[in-house]
């Protein structure tokens, strides 16, 4: 991301604000609340206690009595009420218990006792609602300022009448400090969430950097839409291996390549360790090795050249990458030029041949010598266009494979090796994919020269082809020695010899290669007969009999390269 379009603040600055914002309106909730919850808990508290004392007292059988006598007198005598048993009593309660003040009234509303004496006789300065027979809990405002009061009535010994009234209470005053003391410890505790949230908040950005590399979330979502560009936009198959060693990430082309799990399927390659998902045995292996390296792979459908790269950022492992590159096009078409290169050497060949011939015709007319001339033409037209040292070349009929086997013959004459079509051969129609054809023969051929000069003498490769429909059917049979017992000539990186100097196809390539070249055209290349010693076979090479078959027998199916003869020019 470059300069101009990258945020003023960093993600982890963003963060940290809304983080303590939330846990800043957390914290002024819950303090608030709390404060709430104590100051009704400290009143309530209040009341619950001035409500028992009251009961306490109203209930004393000397209240009641006391309280009956001094409701049916005319008037009160207050010397008597100031130093009487009710305001000791009063007194005595008001110090022993968690209450303020405790005050008795008689009938008519006049005090009996009060923590004043002054107020003894006087009016209750809140009403008596307890004369009625009720209790109630208030908080009022009398004349020892706001309490927090408990009424309850006294009833007289006997009769059960309401002759009076008891009430208790807690100045509010003396609720606020235990209030405020309360609220001091809960505003520490608070003060001390908000250290712990900033601690840890933090802790979090920092650890949140360093998973990520120190990349804001726009660069990451940047990341992520560069990455499904570039593994889905190329055509090589990519599979990513992070630092744990499970897999990433896998492309498209990957999947193919490798014949893996779809991604909608449980069995996906994603997120499973990489030596336990499926992959090639070497492949895993060159991902253990650990540095960059190159492999070739063989699958049944295509060859494949994977590079393992590790990854590094800023001296961090991030893990490795995978590369695969589908090399089977290629190197068919290499297979189709090796074709045509012994095509054009064959070519070469005939017009080497046909200006020597024609030299020679032109220097016997030039002296005059007619009849030789005549004599050495007719030869020429007997013999045909060129010399192609291949016994029974004339059972072919496609002039290109004559072409092909012509210039495959000189090779082979070179060699030492006498290569032959066999007697059995039938081909009537004519190609029509000569450069599918035309690989896959050539390269049996190949192998079979090299096989043929590693074996005894004599020498010999013999080619049998036949004809079915558009379908061509191949044998090549060689002099050799024949496989290996237990040797697979299709696995990758086998070689059926190394006789012969720069392969075409390069040892332990051409036969995958040629047989993938078939399947894909619904053919195959199989060993019809791996031929060496075998007991019930004998010793062929020793008996001198040259049409025994002393090495192996490979054989390969084409189908669509021919077009029948039916629908070519007939035949004579």
């Amino acid at each position: 991301m470059s300069p101009a379009t990258k945020p003023g603040r960093g993600f982890a600055a963003r963060i940290m604000t809304l983080q303590f914002a939330v846990l800043g309106l957390l914290i002024v909730v819950v303090t608030i609340a709390t404060i709430i919850a104590s100051y009704n808990r400290v009143f309530e508290r209040a009341e619950n206690t001035s409500l028992a004392i009251a009961r306490t007292v109203a209930a004393t059988g000397q209240v009641r009595e006391e309280v009956a006598r001094h409701s049916a007198l005319e008037t009160l005598d207050l010397n008597e009420l100031r130093t009487g048993p009710l305001q000791q009593l009063a007194d005595d309660v008001r110090g022993r218990a968690a209450a303020d003040f405790v005050s008795i009234l008689e009938d008519r509303g006049l005090r009996l006792a009060h923590p004043n004496p002054d107020e003894i006789g006087k009016p209750a300065s809140t009403e008596p609602v307890a004369l009625s027979g009720i209790e109630a809990v208030l908080r009022e405002r009398g004349s020892l300022g706001d309490s927090v009061r408990a009424k309850v009535p006294v009833y007289a010994p006997g009769s059960g009448q309401v002759v009076g009234q008891v009430s208790v209470g807690v100045v509010t005053d003396s609720l606020t400090g235990a209030l405020m003391a309360s609220i001091s410890w809960i505003l520490l505790f608070a003060a001390l969430a908000a250290a712990v949230a900033i601690v840890a908040g933090r802790v979090t950005v920092r650890r949140l950097k360093a998973q990520t590399l120190g990349l804001e979330p726009a660069e990451m979502a940047q990341l992520l839409r560069d990455q499904d560009a570039v593994l889905y936009g190329v055509e090589d198959g990519v599979i990513g291996i992070g630092r744990d060693g499970r897999i990433s990430v896998r492309n498209k082309a990957a999947r193919l390549m490798l014949g893996l799990p779809h991604r909608h399927e449980s069995a996906d390659i994603v997120g499973q360790p990489y030596a336990e998902a499926g992959l090639p045995p070497a492949l895993v292996s060159a991902i253990d090795a650990g540095e960059p390296g190159t492999l070739r792979l063989e699958t049944d459908k295509s060859a494949l050249v994977a590079t393992v790269h590790p990854v590094l950022r800023e001296n961090h492992d991030l893990g490795k990458v995978v590369l695969l590159r589908d090399v089977t096009t290629i190197e068919t078409l290499g297979s189709r030029l090796d074709a045509v290169e012994t095509m054009a050497g064959a070519l070469r060949a005939q017009r080497h041949e046909f200006a020597n011939r024609l030299h020679t015709i032109s220097g016997l007319l030039r002296n005059g010598d007619v009849a030789e001339a005549q004599e050495y033409l007719g030869e020429v037209i007997e013999s045909g266009p060129v010399r192609e040292p291949v016994q029974n070349l004339g059972a072919i009929d496609d002039t290109y494979l004559r072409a092909f086997l012509g210039a495959k013959g000189v090779s082979a004459y070179e060699l030492g090796v006498v290569l032959r079509v066999g007697e059995e051969s039938a081909l009537y129609g004519r190609l029509n994919d000569a450069q599918d054809a035309t690989a896959v023969l050539g390269n049996l051929i190949d192998n079979a020269l090299a096989a043929a000069v590693e074996g005894p003498d004599p020498r010999w490769v013999e080619v049998d082809l036949l004809g079915e429909g558009n379908t061509l059917h191949v044998a090549v049979a060689d002099s050799g020695t024949g496989v290996p017992a237990g040797m697979d000539v299709f696995a990758e990186g086998a070689s059926t010899g190394a006789g012969i100097p720069a392969q075409e196809h390069g040892h332990g390539v051409g036969l995958p290669l040629i047989r993938r070249l078939a399947r894909t055209r619904g053919g195959d290349v199989w060993i019809a007969d791996a031929g060496g010693t075998h007991p019930d076979r004998g010793d062929h090479s020793a008996s001198g009999d040259e049409s025994s078959i002393a090495g192996a027998v490979f054989a390969a199916r084409l189908p669509g390269v021919l077009t029948p003869e039916s629908t070519t020019t007939e035949r004579p």
